[in-house]
């Protein structure tokens, strides 16, 4: 299988990061393929732009999509699956995966009519949260974000979808030395089974 990973965290000094490593490490040792979008890394342009609001808002297919954006684009279509890895920052994904979803999912390629976007076989949501899962749910917010990743966001563009959250992260707190190895060992085990 082939995977796309869309990876959004902007330090390498994070568990979000060793959770991409491990992840990578289970697909390596499963044999699948991987290419990834480091979001940060290649300093992707996520702000929305006004003729990027037109072309979406008015559904004017004739104007152009930009290269950067059709280079993601056909990461996706020559991939089988997408996975996106990101810690939780106020009960949804980094600004910059949300814009990166906001510039790649255009009219014409995600949405809309002749849609150009393969269906997927599978997409994963990984979501490194600072709460316990117990809180996520209580709160209603674990289900609030699995309603926008997966029934907004990948809705109809993916076969199978699922979110896991790696919960209890946050520096400081003793649930993040107690969850570390039980958390990796969990990501890299979605990465061997994807």
């Amino acid at each position: 299988m082939k995977v796309f990973i869309v990876y959004c965290h902007p330090s390498q000094d994070s568990f979000t990061y060793e959770a991409r490593c491990k992840f990578i490490e289970g697909l390596k040792a499963a044999g699948h393929s991987y290419i990834i979008s480091d979001l940060y890394q290649m300093n992707f342009d996520s702000e929305f732009t006004e003729e990027d609001y037109k072309r979406e808002a008015y559904y004017l297919k004739d104007l152009p999509v930009k290269e950067e954006i059709l280079i993601e684009q056909r990461k996706i279509n020559d991939s089988d699956a997408i996975v996106f890895i990101y810690p939780v920052f106020w009960t949804d994904a980094p600004a910059k995966l949300i814009g990166w979803i906001d510039k790649v999912w255009t009219y014409g390629f995600a949405y809309g009519e002749d849609r150009k976007m393969k269906l997927l076989d599978k997409a994963l949501c990984i979501a490194i949260t600072g709460k316990s899962l117990d809180d996520l749910v209580s709160s209603g917010q674990a289900a609030a974000m699995e309603n926008v990743m997966l029934g907004d966001r990948i809705n109809y563009r993916a076969k199978e979808k699922r979110i896991v959250f790696l919960d209890g992260m946050s520096r400081g707190y003793e649930s993040r030395n107690t969850n570390w190895d039980k958390h990796l060992e969990y990501v890299y085990s979605l990465g061997l089974f994807m």
